[in-house]
């Protein structure tokens, strides 16, 4: 008997609807509805146009409907660290500011004021990034907020108004114990938070409520989570790179690392589905490549080719520096790092998106050889998922720069991740991650050379 599940899957650029029909010992999936996810700027502020968003993902979940008839879930997964808040009659008080928008450098200030950077990681285990919801809530006035909403959550919310908040992507927020996975209340006593301000926590697999009689289900509502789910490896011994306008480099473990040298290597402790910690760093990603292909209006497909015929290691920048963050002038952001650096400056588009992904592989070498050096846990494959998958050059060359096998694939790792949650929550599937894994096809694998 087959069952189909919807995936709301919401990035930084777009939103899609993705259905995933289960039978046979099959995982078929199908991109239904695809929308476009574009910031906009309201008094002063970049921000989410959420109700665009709600509007892309009902009718995509129309179009699933009017495909495969009767749905058997709904599942939504989203960015991290971002939030709706809510005044008491449960209405949205504003869009949702963007993690882009450069307002939260008070907020880091304010916060480590009060909880010194080190004090701060060893409760929360969360990597600086300037984005964090810990700094972001720290500019809010949140005197007229009766609910803070992540994400997903919210809309979740807006399907079928039950509220609460999903372990995942509270993880991300900064304010949750690792090792428990509540929220840390000596934390929200020193910042002055009420924990209230959050409805309650939930587990991914979990019954959220209902859209039009069909059941909405947690998920790891951070996409990252997700997409980990669906990371086909078959033992322990993995690490994995999600990747696409971020990259999230790192491994899966049963214990968060919290020492101080983890702190000083920027590694981050998030919640994984089945109470694993996705122990990693956060690299730039694609962004890069986009922003430069943007500034440049080429085709990804010349830069790629131009970039596979210029010279390797020409010129090299640090994928996770913040210069990277903001939107616009990348390529010259880019060009004046390498001089910086005392590097030669890209000469034509190939050399400038040859060290973009000269950059990143690099860049994921570094982190992959932090995270087993931190950890003590030990890798002998490397799964890249997510839409970077498709990008040959990107994975020779990390298969190079890490000295080890990559898998590329599923290129749809978060969609099939979020599905696979959605299956088991509805009794379709059981078992625990390596037998959800066993459902995902599709790799292809590049040898060091």
């Amino acid at each position: 008997m087959a069952a189909v599940f919807a995936a709301v899957d919401l990035g930084a650029s777009s939103g899609r609807v993705v259905t995933g029909r289960f039978g046979a010992g099959t995982l078929e999936l199908a991109e239904v509805h695809r929308f476009a996810n574009e910031p906009v700027s309201e008094g002063g502020l970049l921000r989410w146009d959420i109700r665009k968003l709600h509007k892309g993902l009902t009718d995509g979940l129309r179009a699933a409907a009017d495909r495969h008839g009767t749905l058997d879930g709904i599942g939504i997964d989203s960015w991290a660290v971002d939030y709706g808040l809510l005044d008491a009659s449960g209405s949205l008080i504003a869009n949702p500011v963007h993690y882009r928008d450069p307002r939260t450098a008070a907020g880091v200030e304010r916060v480590h004021a009060v909880v010194p950077p080190a004090r701060l990681y060893a409760t929360t285990g969360i990597q600086f990034q300037p984005f964090n919801t810990v700094f972001q809530l720290a500019t809010e006035d949140l005197s007229s907020v009766a609910d803070i909403l992540l994400i997903p959550d919210l809309l979740s919310y807006w399907l079928t108004g039950e509220k609460g908040t999903e372990r995942t992507n509270a993880s991300t927020t900064g304010l949750l114990d690792p090792r428990t996975g509540e929220w840390s209340a000596e934390l929200f006593a020193e910042l002055g938070l009420a924990a209230e301000l959050f409805p309650p926590l939930r587990d991914p697999g979990v019954l959220a409520g209902s859209y039009e009689g069909c059941p909405v289900y947690t998920v790891g509502s951070h996409d990252t989570a997700s997409a980990v789910v669906a990371v086909p490896a078959t033992s322990d011994r993995f690490a994995y790179i999600s990747c696409g306008t971020w990259s999230l480099v790192g491994l899966e473990l049963d214990e968060p690392v919290l020492t101080e040298e983890a702190r000083q290597a920027n590694f981050t402790n998030e919640r994984g589905v089945d109470g694993k910690v996705r122990f990693l760093r956060n690299v730039m990603g694609l962004w890069l490549l986009q922003e430069v292909q943007r500034d440049l209006g080429l085709g990804l497909g010349y830069l790629l080719d131009s970039a596979a015929r210029a010279t390797p290691g020409r010129s090299i920048v640090d994928a996770t520096d913040p210069r990277f963050l903001p939107p616009g002038d990348m390529a010259a952001r880019i060009t004046a790092a390498c001089r910086e650096s005392g590097q030669p400056e890209p000469r034509d588009p190939g050399e400038l998106a040859r060290c973009v992904l000269d950059s990143l592989a690099l860049a994921y070498r570094d982190a992959l050889s932090d995270a087993v050096r931190l950890s003590g846990r030990p890798i002998e494959a490397v799964h890249l998922v997510g839409g970077g998958a498709h990008n040959e050059l990107l994975c020779r060359l990390t298969a190079d720069a890490c000295g080890l096998p990559v898998h590329a694939g599923p290129a749809e790792a978060t969609a099939a991740g979020n599905l696979l949650v959605q299956a088991r929550a509805a009794g379709f599937l059981d078992g625990g991650l390596r037998e959800l894994r066993s459902w995902v096809r599709g790799m292809r694998t590049y040898l060091p050379e």
